[in-house]
C-alpha cells in the first residue's frame, strides 16, 4: 500500500445531486418467511428536472430463474436509461426484467438495478411492486407471524453510530491464529476486519470461511444485543497502483468483472433479509483513491499504473458502483478509505483529496447517502496522537513543519488529521453527521524505545525525533515495520467526530512478502517489503524499516505478532 506526498494536478468534475427519498424495504417486524419479496426503491440524487434511483428486490419465496418486476406511477415520472436490468414503460407502468446474468433468483437472495428518470412537480415513491404478478412489501400470511433465524428482523432503519452501543465481530479464524501464539490470549478477543481481497474470498478461499459463513457466526455471536460486522472491500481493477505487494487479480480493465463477480455477489448476500439484524460496516477499497491524487502526472512519484488508472476511470467507477450497491442495503454502513495523516495531510493533497471522493460518492448511482463516513489510518502505522510535539511548535524560532520528519505537514498525527479532513469533506458535499473511523491495529509504538517526553531543544529535528511516537525511519514507509506495537483497543466513539476505533488490519497479517513468492493471489513482490532496500521518492530515498522474513501479504506473520504484542500501548497486562 503506498504512501507519499505530492499535488493533484488532474481536473475533476463534482456529479451535482440532491438526496431523496427511500421506501423501507419491509414494515417493521414483519417476518422475512411471510413477505414473498421485498423492494427497497431508492431515490438516490435528484434535481429540478431528473433523478437517479437504486432499486433492490429480494425473493423470500421460491428459486426463480428469470424475474420481472413492475410499478406504477402517481406522478409522470419517466425512465430514461437504466442499467442491470431491461427497463421498459407504458405510460405510468414501469417493467424491469432481468439481464442474461441476473436472473436467477434463490430463495432469500437479492438483486439491485439502477435508473436515471425526469419528472416535473412531485416525485412520490411507488405506492406498490408486483414481482412476477406478486405483491411485494405485504405480509402473505403464509406463517405466522414472529422472527426468523436472524436474531432479530432489522427494520432497514441506520443509526448514527453503528459502533455505538453494540458488539463487534470477533472472527474466529484470526482468533484462533492469535491465541495460538504465546501470550496471544490476551488480545484474541478483540474484533478485526474481515478482508475480502479476491473473488475467491466470498465463499472462502483455501477452505477457509467465506462471507455467508462469517455473518452466520455474528448471528452466534450476537445474541440479543446488537453486532457490528466489519468488511474490507478491496479488489479493484489495477489495485494499488502504486504498490505492488498489494496488487490484485483484476486487470486495470477489468471493471465489468468486479461489478459482476465481485461487488455483486457480496451484494447478494448482505441483502439476504437473514442478516439483517447485523450491522455491516464496510471499508471501501483501501489506498484506491489517494493513489489518484498522489502518485500520477509529471511527479515524482507517478507511477504508469496509477496513470493509467486515473485515465481510464476505472478506481472512480468501482468505488462508486459498491458505494450504490452496498449503500442499497439498509443496515450497510460505507466507510471510504482516506489515507493516513502522513499521505494526504499536506496542502496540495488535503482539499484535492476530499474533492475526488466527492467525485467518486457521486458516480455510479452513487449518492453521498451511501457514505457512513471514512476511515484513515488503514493497515498502517501513524500515530494516534502524538504528545510531545505539536504542530503549531518552533525551536529556536523555526517551526516543527520545517523538519525533516514533518516535512511542512499540517498534521502531526491520525487524530488531528481525522477530525480536520471530516470537516473538509463535510465542506465539499458529504452529510454532516458523517463519522470517522481510525485503525489503531499496529500504532501503538510502546516498548522500552517510547519517548517519556519532548526531544532535546537543540534543533528543531532533535525536538522532533526525540519526541515522536511514530518510531519509523520515514512516514512513507508502510509494509511490516520494525518496532511498531498494537495501539488503542477498539472502541465506539472515543472522541468527537469518531465513530470509532478499530483494528481493521488484523495484527499478525503480514503487508507483503521480504522477498518474492510465487502464488496464485495476484501479489507481486515490492521492494518497499525488503529490509534492505534503500528506498524511492515515495519515501524519501530511505531504508524500508521492513522486518524480515515476512511471508505474502494477508498471510500470519508470527514475529511480527509477537513484535506489536511487545510493543503495545496501551500495554497489554
Amino acid at each position: 500500500m503506498s504512501r507519499t506526498r505530492t499535488s493533484l494536478l488532474a481536473a475533476l468534475a463534482l456529479i451535482a445531486g440532491a438526496s431523496g427519498t427511500a421506501l423501507a424495504a419491509a414494515p417493521a417486524g414483519a417476518a422475512a418467511t411471510a413477505v414473498p419479496c421485498t423492494v427497497d426503491y431508492k431515490v438516490q440524487n435528484q434535481w429540478d428536472t431528473g433523478f437517479t434511483a437504486a432499486v433492490t428486490v429480494t425473493n423470500n419465496a421460491a428459486a426463480k430463474s428469470g424475474w420481472t418486476l413492475k410499478w406504477s406511477y402517481a406522478g409522470n415520472q419517466q425512465v430514461t436509461s437504466g442499467w442491470n436490468a431491461r427497463i421498459s414503460q407504458s405510460g405510468t407502468a414501469v417493467t424491469a426484467a432481468n439481464e442474461s446474468y441476473n436472473g436467477t433468483l434463490t430463495t432469500g437472495s437479492s438483486v439491485s438495478f439502477g435508473f436515471n428518470g425526469s419528472y416535473s412537480g412531485t416525485n412520490a415513491v411507488p405506492a406498490a411492486f408486483t414481482l412476477d404478478g406478486v405483491t411485494c412489501n405485504v405480509d402473505d400470511g403464509s406463517s405466522g407471524g414472529g422472527g426468523g433465524d436472524g436474531g432479530g428482523g432489522g427494520t432497514g432503519t441506520r443509526v448514527d453510530n453503528p459502533y455505538a452501543g453494540a458488539k463487534v465481530y470477533v472472527n474466529p479464524e484470526w482468533s484462533a491464529k492469535a491465541a495460538a501464539e504465546p501470550g496471544g490470549s490476551r488480545v484474541s478477543g478483540q474484533p478485526t476486519g474481515v478482508w475480502l481481497d479476491r473473488i475467491a474470498a466470498i465463499n472462502g478461499a483455501g477452505g477457509g470461511m467465506g462471507l455467508r459463513a462469517h455473518l452466520d457466526a455474528a448471528l452466534a455471536q450476537k445474541g440479543s444485543g446488537e453486532e457490528v460486522v466489519q468488511l474490507v472491500v478491496y479488489d479493484l481493477p489495477g489495485r494499488d497502483c502504486a504498490a505492488l505487494a498489494s496488487n490484485g487479480e483484476l486487470g486495470p480493465t477489468e471493471i465489468d468483472k468486479y461489478r459482476t463477480q465481485f461487488i455483486d455477489p457480496i451484494a447478494a448476500i448482505l441483502a439476504d433479509p437473514k442478516y439483517a439484524s447485523l450491522r455491516i460496516a464496510t471499508t471501501i477499497e483501501i489506498d484506491s483513491l489517494p493513489n489518484l491524487v498522489t502518485n500520477t502526472g509529471s511527479r515524482a512519484t507517478a507511477t504508469p499504473n496509477c496513470d493509467t488508472m486515473l485515465a481510464n476511470g476505472n478506481y472512480v467507477k468501482g468505488v462508486g458502483y459498491a458505494l450504490a450497491k452496498l449503500g442499497a442495503i439498509p443496515n450497510v454502513y460505507n466507510y471510504l478509505d482516506a489515507g493516513h495523516h502522513g499521505w494526504l495531510g499536506w496542502d496540495d493533497n488535503f482539499a484535492p483529496a476530499a474533492t475526488l471522493f466527492k467525485q467518486a460518492a457521486t458516480s455510479e448511482g452513487a449518492s453521498v447517502d451511501d457514505v457512513a463516513g471514512f476511515i484513515t489510518n488503514t493497515a498502517n502505522y501513524s500515530a494516534l496522537k502524538e504528545d510531545n510535539y505539536t504542530i503549531n511548535d518552533s525551536v529556536n524560532g523555526t517551526s516543527v513543519r520545517q523538519s525533516k520528519w514533518v516535512d511542512w505537514n499540517r498534521y502531526v498525527d491520525e487524530l488531528s488529521f481525522a477530525r480536520v479532513f471530516r470537516s473538509q469533506l463535510v465542506s465539499v458535499g458529504f452529510n454532516a453527521n458523517i463519522g470517522m473511523l481510525i485503525d489503531t491495529s499496529r500504532n501503538g509504538w510502546g516498548g522500552t524505545t517510547r519517548p517519556t517526553g519532548p526531544g532535546p531543544r537543540t534543533s528543531v529535528d532533535t525536538y522532533v525525533d526525540g519526541g515522536r511516537y511514530d518510531r519509523r525511519i520515514h512516514v512513507g514507509n508502510w509494509c511490516n515495520q520494525a518496532g511498531a506495537g498494537l495501539g488503542e483497543r477498539p472502541q465506539a466513539a472515543p472522541a468527537a467526530g469518531i465513530d470509532a476505533y478499530v483494528w481493521m488490519k488484523p495484527p499478525g497479517e503480514s503487508d507483503g512478502s521480504s522477498t518474492a513468492i510465487a502464488n496464485d493471489e495476484g501479489k507481486g513482490f515490492d521492494r518497499m517489503c525488503d529490509p534492505t532496500y534503500t528506498g524511492n521518492a515515495r519515501n524519501g530515498n530511505n531504508m524500508s524499516g521492513a522486518l524480515p522474513d515476512a511471508p505474502l501479504s494477508g498471510h500470519w506473520f508470527s514475529a511480527q505478532f509477537q513484535q506489536l504484542m511487545q510493543n503495545a500501548y496501551p500495554p497489554l497486562s
